[in-house]
């Protein structure tokens, strides 16, 4: 059966560079969703959004815009944006997990109140072309929540809706929930994706089997934590490429000299090197070890030395 693989947007780690090093040095993403778009009631795109969806910036990849939002103003204001710039769908997230969010009723915050979804929807389709999708959580509080906002979604030509199963409160603990998940594909007319927890070739086959109608995945953590995990998926094999560290490195080079060129100064790469480690270290043989190692680089030279360390040792 054939089947579409998706790129799960990580705020702070999927933005064009990654995007697009990623495309060039691994491939197997279909299509990618880019980081979310949130205004905070101002109605101004922030230059580093502007930046990231900049056509120049993605025309190798189906990249997909998405924004964060509980007003139906600011979604209107996004929508028009990314049509000027040419996208033709909006992505909605009612599924970011994290406090500083969902205390907002923003994200998987939002999923609870399908009077205000309504609204937002409502208008989205009334005063607007564009093609709705939906990224959620099962809900914050419970995974029944969705199931409530579902009557509300299928009054709606949403394309699609991916679905994280875990609820908001969960953040990235503890497994998915596939019982929920399974009541989901049951309960809705709108085609489902599947996101959450594919982090091996196995894990794919499992949900596969489990969920025979679905044929989009989305893969978000296990990307970054093996970026050749879709390639694999792909090519139905466990093994690596021969050259598989080769490959990284020059994958991670290129993103390290982009984020460097766009940062300012020694401690915003460190930051965001640190933040790409935690989850790349998940591919060698000791995380812990490797993880610390870059934690400990304090300046560029301690850090490429850090880098060329672990790279020599996983060969």
């Amino acid at each position: 059966m054939s089947f579409t693989l998706l790129s799960s947007p990580l705020q702070g780690f999927t933005d064009f560079r990654f995007r697009n090093a990623f495309h060039h040095y691994f491939g197997g993403i279909d299509t990618f969703y880019a980081p979310y778009i949130r205004l905070d009631g101002k109605m101004v795109v922030k230059n580093s959004y502007q930046r990231d969806l900049l056509p120049e910036h993605n025309n190798t990849l189906e990249v997909i815009p998405q924004v964060i939002t509980n007003d139906a103003d600011e979604f209107l204001f996004v929508a028009k944006y990314v049509q000027e710039l040419g996208y033709k769908e909006l992505n909605w997230n009612l599924g970011c997990p994290y406090p500083m969010v969902t205390k907002r009723g923003m994200g998987s915050g939002l999923i609870c109140d399908p009077a205000k979804i309504d609204n937002i929807l409502d208008r989205a389709h009334s005063e607007t072309d564009i093609l709705v999708s939906m990224k959620m959580r099962m809900g914050y509080e419970n995974s029944n929540e969705i199931l409530d906002a579902f009557p509300i979604l299928d009054k709606y030509p949403l394309k699609n809706i991916a679905i994280h199963a875990r609820i908001g409160k969960q953040l990235y603990k503890g497994g998915v929930d596939l019982d929920a998940f399974e009541r989901c594909v049951t309960s809705t007319k709108h085609k489902l994706y599947y996101n959450g927890d594919i982090t091996s070739v196995e894990a794919f086959k499992n949900m596969q089997e489990r969920f025979p109608s679905i044929d989009h995945f989305m893969i978000g953590r296990g990307l970054i934590a093996d970026p050749f995990l879709p390639s694999m998926i792909k090519k139905d094999t466990t093994e690596y490429p021969k050259d598989r560290w080769k490959i990284f490195s020059e994958f991670h080079d290129t993103i390290y000299e982009q984020y460097d060129a766009a940062l300012s100064g020694p401690t915003p790469i460190k930051m965001k090197m640190q933040g790409f480690w935690s989850y790349f270290s998940e591919s060698f043989s000791n995380p812990q070890k490797t993880f610390k190692k870059i934690k400990k680089a304090n300046n560029p030279k301690a850090y490429k030395l850090a880098v060329s360390e672990i790279l020599k040792s996983a060969q």
